[in-house]
């Protein structure tokens, strides 16, 4: 890649995750190398992790968190643990030579809990080669986060089915 760019992709609505992998597709499409590192997702299989070992090894996949829910008041050393070495892989897989697009999905929500704080986020933004391509997802996007990025989209939920009940279905959340 000539020049990689930072992108933020943000807001309460659907589909942050959704764009990230989308551009991961169409990335290793082009013979691109892509490494996601998700941050707060422990929990099992998603979708996209069977999509990555078919799809491997143009497409790393890095799922990191523990099972069940973090509290943003009752934050366990262990979570804290976990992101700070998820954000050191995402680092290195950046600054390897071996990637061409690095996406730190969920991002912004363990800075959003406090799981990092922002000034480490930045100083990943600002080591990043020129030749890889950065994306950084979730709610609640840091506004020093979105002021260092080239690109910011905001999903907005207008309307939700799960606000009538429907929980994540695999193969369309999961």
């Amino acid at each position: 890649m000539e020049q990689g760019m930072v992108q933020v992709y943000t807001g309460d609505g659907k589909g942050k995750t959704t764009a990230a992998l989308g551009l991961a597709l169409r990335a290793v499409g082009r013979g691109f190398r892509v490494c996601v590192v998700q941050f707060i997702k422990g929990g099992g299989a998603y979708g996209e992790h069977l999509a990555a070992r078919q799809l491997a090894p143009l497409l790393t996949i890095h799922q990191t968190g523990r099972d069940g829910w973090i509290f943003r008041d009752k934050l366990e050393d262990e979570d804290i643990r976990i992101a700070k070495e998820a954000l050191e892989l995402a680092r290195e897989a950046m600054n390897s030579g071996d990637y061409d697009l690095v996406i730190l999905d969920e991002i912004n929500g363990a800075v959003w809990f406090g799981l990092i704080c922002v000034e480490q986020l930045l100083e990943v933004i600002e080591s990043k080669p020129p030749q890889v391509e950065l994306v950084l997802t979730g709610r609640s996007a840091h506004s020093r986060v979105i002021e260092a990025a080239d690109l910011v989209t905001e999903m907005r939920e207008v309307k939700h089915y799960y606000q009538q009940g429907v929980d994540a279905r695999i193969g369309i959340e999961k």
